[in-house]
């Protein structure tokens, strides 16, 4: 962790950032909890956060569930990982029950649909700037990291394989590369 210390970091510093980031995030979090965490309260650096972030990739599960879950737990243990979930879902599982009843009753009339293409679009919009911020430092350290970079976009955006195959295929060529890398 960057400028603040994992044991500086209070359970309620956890769960506010998270409950921030979810507020903030309206039809994708990432890109709000990545400007909390390391633009706002730069608890990380953004290759910590790529980390992180990569890390969550590969486990079951929501990404950002995942990430919040680990670095509360990195911050406090159990108990800040739990913080940090609460803080992330606690509120908008309430807005999405409420929102749920409002869309039930109110779904199909033209200025509601209308809102939320233009919702949509917002969300989309984010989720591309939080992708350009994500890859930016890996484009910055060479043409081995470039490559990378180019090969998992075209594996899981264009090819659309499942997670598990594009980390099959990009894995050992990472670790490839990476092994020239450190050669004398």
């Amino acid at each position: 962790m960057s400028e603040a210390q994992p044991s500086c970091l209070s359970h309620r510093a956890l769960f506010l950032a998270f409950l921030e980031s979810s507020l903030a995030g309206f039809g994708g979090v990432l890109p709000a909890a990545r400007r909390v965490l390391v633009d706002g309260r730069k608890w990380l650096t953004q290759e910590e956060f790529n980390e992180l972030f990569a890390l969550c990739q590969a486990m079951p599960g929501a990404n950002i569930t995942n990430l919040s879950f680990l670095f509360g737990a990195r911050a406090r243990g159990w108990s800040g990982a739990a913080a940090a979930v609460s803080g992330l879902l606690g509120v908008p599982v309430v807005l999405v029950v409420l929102f749920t009843g409002l869309y039930a009753r109110y779904g199909t009339l033209g200025p509601v649909r209308h809102a939320l293409g233009g919702l949509g679009a917002a969300a989309a919009g984010l989720l591309l700037g939080a992708a350009g911020r994500i890859a930016l430092p890996s484009l910055r350290r060479g043409w081995r990291d470039v490559l990378m970079v180019v090969l998992v976009f075209a594996l899981a955006g264009l090819a659309r394989l499942p997670m598990i195959w594009v980390m099959a295929l990009s894995v050992p060529l990472a670790l490839l590369l990476a092994a020239r890398v450190v050669r004398p």
